[in-house]
């Protein structure tokens, strides 16, 4: 539920808060702890996702509930092909931090890209679930996934998914799908997950359920319902009154659960979540987009709205409102839909259909044509390089391909990405980077190379905290809170650092690159030094922080000068959640040989954290 609802998802202290909860809710028999966007998002907030993951799995394991992630086959955690050797690397990696199952599923269906990974699965000594990406259109039959799930099935998928993303497969048809399945693989496991989106899931449920369904996958609120998925209470009940036998909710667990959940939201997640991820909405019926995608969607939309109607003005025509130009983009993804050959909506393909919609209503509503503007990796989808579409191509998408040069292929997508991890090694080492434990800092460089480079060096948890910081100021503005209101309010949940003396502040000597103050987000351990106090009389009088965590706000520039009691920074009480080559320690702003150099590459020589 977490993965659905927004940008973020919980770091990894207020993940180890919840699972107990959970596990005592005595419900579930798996819960889905990681993969899909979660370790890049981690990253983005300049965590660790691979602590975060082993903090997460290991209290279901302990309590006998199975985990399991999300992966995207070819494109393993992220949004493009990846290296097989990268590949294989990823259910090493996350079998030993605790994950059970793996839900493997391709944008395209083909299983091209889904068998190597049921292979690597199944060496690393993980569950390979092999995925049915399910949509409704004239080529998305129930023959059609029922001969892809014997496909999967027969290369060694042992359970099979059918992953409604967008909630509009059709409750009989997702009966049928897993009526069919069963009669001819009746010992595995089926495992059904629907959003709610355009509101079929619940119907589609029970109808999977009198099919044969093994499991059913639900949330909890406040993160249920909307674009999410149906809340547990309901399902159960609905099961419970239609027959089946279902297992208690522990209900002063499930509050729990609601009422830790409510806090993250509040604490962060909710200044990412945008508020019509929690509506339901009819619209996409017709398009079949996934409700995941309104939030970033309306925000395109909002992007091209003014240009759009700058334009209509300079010729004199009527100007177009916001809900309009949604149902003409919903529309233009109607019509060219067909044209791509039906790519099941789903990341990533659901992007690029969505980008190319976008770029032809922006286009015809300046006087242009349509496809104009579609990049290069739309056309790696269009062409073949990431597999096979389910329908054919338009004629005219393959007359202008033809026309800039670009030619259709049907080779296996894994041959246009060689093994890489070698050139991941060099890197490392080159970097004086310790491979970590079962190579998983190998994996995550190799996975996520620019968002790893910047959590190593702490710009990913300093533009997290600065951009956090702007939203909660403008939500506090839209209140009617003023500044210095905002101020007040965020420094009351931070630790006040208080000069012990009086005179001039040195956070730091660089005489290369110039003293400065640290900037926010740069993390120090309790009991080491911050910055140093001059006096008059000449000696330093060392400030430490009470505290370990973050720099929050730094109220003493480099060079002020403070009296004693005067507040020179805040900083947040958070030593746990920070990774353990960002706590420095030491106290000293010269090497023993008096040659000058940053105040944090004194702290902590081997990591040179920097500004």
């Amino acid at each position: 539920m977490f993965q659905s609802s927004g940008k973020y998802q919980p770091l990894a202290h207020q993940l180890e808060r919840v699972a107990p909860a959970i596990i005592d809710m005595d419900c579930f028999s798996r819960v889905e702890t990681n993969g899909g966007a979660f370790e890049q998002v981690q990253l983005l907030a300049g965590e660790n996702p691979n602590q975060a993951v082993r903090t997460f799995t290991k209290p279901f394991r302990e309590a006998g509930i199975k985990t399991h992630m999300l992966d995207r086959a070819l494109n393993a955690l992220r949004m493009y092909p990846c290296p097989s050797d990268v590949r294989r690397l990823m259910y090493k990696v996350k079998h030993a931090q605790g994950v059970d199952i793996t839900r493997i599923f391709d944008g395209l269906n083909d299983p091209r890209n889904v068998i190597p990974s049921i292979r690597y699965a199944k060496e690393a000594g993980m569950t390979p679930q092999g995925t049915l990406c399910i949509t409704h259109s004239p080529v998305h039959t129930v023959d059609y996934y029922a001969t892809l799930a014997d496909t999967l099935i027969e290369a060694g998928a042992e359970e099979i998914c059918l992953k409604d993303m967008a909630g509009i497969g059709r409750p009989t048809v997702i009966g049928q799908i897993v009526r069919r399945i069963k009669e001819a693989h009746p010992d595995i496991v089926i495992e059904y997950h629907g959003h709610i989106g355009p509101g079929f899931s619940v119907a589609s449920m029970l109808e999977a359920a009198r099919a044969g369904v093994d499991i059913l996958d639900t949330a909890v609120e406040p993160l249920s319902w909307g674009k999410i998925h149906p809340d547990v209470i309901t399902i159960r009940e609905m099961l419970r009154a239609d027959g089946f036998e279902v297992p208690e909710i522990n209900m002063k667990a499930y509050m729990q659960v609601r009422t830790l959940t409510q806090e993250f939201v509040d604490d962060f997640l909710g200044y990412y979540i945008n508020e019509q991820n929690l509506q339901c909405s009819s619209l996409l019926i017709g398009c079949g987009l996934p409700g995941g995608m309104m939030g970033s969607m309306m925000s395109d939309l909002q992007g091209i709205h003014e240009a759009i109607n700058m334009f209509h003005r300079q010729k004199g025509e009527p100007e177009i409102s916001i809900d309009d130009l949604m149902v003409k983009l919903f529309d233009e993804v109607a019509h060219i839909w067909p044209k791509l050959g039906y790519p099941p909506l789903v990341t990533p393909y659901s992007q690029y259909t969505k980008n190319i919609a976008l770029m032809n209503v922006f286009n015809m509503e300046r006087g242009g044509e349509r496809w104009q503007a579609i990049d290069e990796k739309a056309w790696g989808m269009i062409l073949g390089k990431n597999g096979r579409v389910p329908g054919p191509v338009a004629e005219e998408l393959r007359t202008l391909a033809e026309e800039k040069g670009l030619a259709f292929t049907d080779a296996d997508p894994q041959t246009n990405y060689p093994d890489d991890l070698d050139r991941f090694r060099r890197m490392m080492d080159e970097e004086g980077w310790d491979y970590g434990e079962d190579d998983e800092e190998l994996f995550e460089l190799a996975m996520h190379e620019p968002q790893y480079r910047d959590y190593r060096s702490g710009v990913a948890k300093e533009r997290f905290l600065e951009d956090l910081e702007q939203k909660r100021a403008e939500r506090a503005a839209l209140r009617g809170t003023t500044p210095e209101e905002v101020r007040a309010l965020k420094r009351a949940a931070w630790t006040a650092v208080t000069a012990p003396a009086s005179g001039q502040i040195l956070w730091e000597i660089n005489l290369e690159e110039g003293s400065a103050a640290p900037q926010v987000g740069t993390a120090y351990r309790r009991g080491s030094c911050l910055c140093e106090i001059c006096p008059s009389g000449g000696y330093r009088e060392p400030v430490t922080a009470l505290v370990g965590g973050r720099i929050r706000e730094v109220v003493a520039d480099q060079g002020a000068m403070v009296r004693k009691g005067d507040v020179i920074c805040y900083m947040d009480d958070d030593e746990e959640s920070l990774p353990a080559e960002e706590k420095p320690v030491g106290s000293a702003l010269h090497r023993p040989e008096e040659q000058p150099y940053s105040h944090r590459e004194v702290l902590n020589p081997s990591t040179r954290m920097g500004r």
